[in-house]
């Protein structure tokens, strides 16, 4: 378990970045050999692109929700997601095809992304007593400057 930092923490970016929500709905539960397999497949992407910082990937973190998995992923850029997603030599391109050959249109497993880029200054990140969590722990984790109560 992450260690927990008491008191109050932000995330500092001075580049523009991507974060990117992605994740797996299981609409038929019992068609397991339809939904272990696309639940599966992330585990590789996500280890190459820890294993790999030059595509661009910042970090990430995983979330398990009723119905499904969803992941809050932070990129350096669109240009680098879509390079990843896109690129033969990589692994989710293979799997983005894995998943249309076995699923396709049946309606077992529903897929879903947002990308969403961001400019520096324009997003928020508060973190209270929590581990280094988020875009904190993609990009640098600092504490917050309080301000002063007036009056």
């Amino acid at each position: 378990m992450s260690k927990v930092i008491p008191g109050r923490f932000t995330a500092e970016v001075n580049e523009p970045f991507v974060v990117f929500l992605i994740g797996m709905r299981i609409n038929m539960f019992f068609a397991f050999n339809k939904w272990v397999p696309t639940g599966m497949a992330m585990s590789p992407m996500l280890q190459s692109l820890y294993q790999n910082p030059d595509k661009g990937f910042l970090g990430g973190e995983t979330f398990f929700y009723w119905r499904g998995v969803a992941l809050i992923q932070y990129w350096r850029s669109f240009e680098d997601l879509e390079r990843f997603a896109k690129n033969p030599g990589d692994s989710h391109l293979e799997a983005w095809q894995k998943f249309n050959r076995a699923i396709g249109d049946d309606g077992s497993v529903g897929i879903w992304h947002e990308t969403y880029m961001i400019e520096p200054g324009k997003y928020e990140a508060i973190y209270g007593n929590m581990p280094v969590f988020g875009l904190a722990a993609a990009t640098k984790h600092v504490p917050t400057m309080r301000r002063k109560k007036t009056g």
